[in-house]
């Protein structure tokens, strides 16, 4: 399958490319760089910089048969305090993209959509239909690129899916072995924090020499939050199902977590056990709108395409481990992570 994969050069959409390889697809990958880094693109990927808007038309007529829709501003600080952005980035790319597909012929997308639409939930594990109330700018400009691709997959009959997911993990590796990991500047998820931390990149989010963790008087087992995690390969996986699950005229959208969670706590134990390393930590005040328990229910991808999270949370640790390890030493060989 010939495959465009758009924001393939940063942290999930160059995982999922390595696996489209590997797995014997030609991608084209296209990434303006804002955020994602050349070096990222995985070996045998064609890569083209620029932006959706400008590229997508012509690399689609050069004969696509489905895109991978990972292109989008993703900090939920940046868009509350630049909405427009993430209304012009996030929803007129996309929109941009569509049209194109539409006048291409293209049929078949997969959408890295976010749970954040979501909100905060009622209950947890959080299913499919349950409320999409998002909080941010960006929860509700992924939650509107939903909206666009159920109304072209009825109008225009191609087939959609959106993924969403709360908080991918780990690194994988790509065909020439080197390991493909988060390099997000600033840098805002908890494992990669607490793993600088580790290393000896000093304070990661206060002005201590340690990790803060927020709020510790939450009603979970140990009092802090608890959130879903899962590898980036598993989901690079759910993606190459959800390609074969793309059905014309159809929009599905699937949740994907592990079903059960794990607290701040638990993850910094975790960081602790892989690195061998005492890492510092400090206790800080709850943030506002950071709800106790945060859990997705993947029963309907399992159910539709045989979909589950396989990679633990000591898995995810261990590769992110490695890949901030291979970053920080660049002469050492590289581990080839699982495929």
């Amino acid at each position: 399958m010939r495959l465009l994969v758009t924001g393939g050069a940063g942290y999930i959409g160059s995982a999922v490319a390595a696996m489209a390889l590997r797995e014997g697809h030609q991608v084209a990958v296209l990434d303006d760089l804002s955020t994602g880094h050349a070096d990222a693109v995985p070996g045998g990927a064609a890569f083209t910089q620029g932006s959706v808007r400008d590229h997508a038309q012509a690399l689609l007529t050069g004969g696509v048969d489905a895109v991978l829709h990972f292109a989008a501003k993703s900090l939920v600080s940046e868009s509350v305090a630049k909405p427009a952005l993430y209304w012009s980035q996030n929803l007129g790319g996309s929109l941009a993209l569509l049209e194109a597909m539409r006048q291409t012929g293209v049929a078949r997308i997969v959408f890295s959509s976010t749970a954040a639409v979501y909100g905060e939930p009622e209950r947890t594990p959080i299913e499919e239909d349950a409320p999409a109330r998002p909080t941010s700018p960006y929860g509700a400009s992924k939650m509107a690129v939903d909206t666009a691709l159920a109304e072209h997959a009825r109008m225009h009959k191609i087939g959609a899916v959106s993924l969403r997911y709360f908080n991918v993990a780990g690194a994988a590796a790509g065909p020439d072995g080197r390991w493909l990991g988060e390099r997000h500047n600033p840098e805002t998820h908890l494992i990669p924090t607490i793993l600088r931390v580790a290393l000896g990149g000093g304070a990661a989010n206060g002005d201590g020499g340690g990790v803060r963790l927020f709020g510790d008087d939450y009603p979970t087992p140990d009092g802090t939050c608890v959130r879903d995690y899962i590898h980036v390969t598993d989901l690079a996986r759910a993606h190459m199902l959800a390609l074969e699950g793309c059905v014309p005229g159809e929009h599905r959208v699937y949740n994907l977590g592990s079903g059960a969670g794990f607290s701040n706590l638990e993850v910094l134990s975790a960081c602790r056990e892989v690195t061998g390393r005492d890492i510092p930590s400090e206790f800080a005040p709850r943030r506002a709108g950071d709800p106790a328990v945060l859990v997705a229910s993947s029963d309907r991808i399992h159910a539709d395409l045989g979909w589950r999270a396989t990679r633990g949370l000591t898995a995810m640790v261990a590769d992110a481990w490695q890949f901030i390890l291979e970053r920080s030493a660049p002469g050492l060989p590289a581990r080839r992570g699982e495929p």
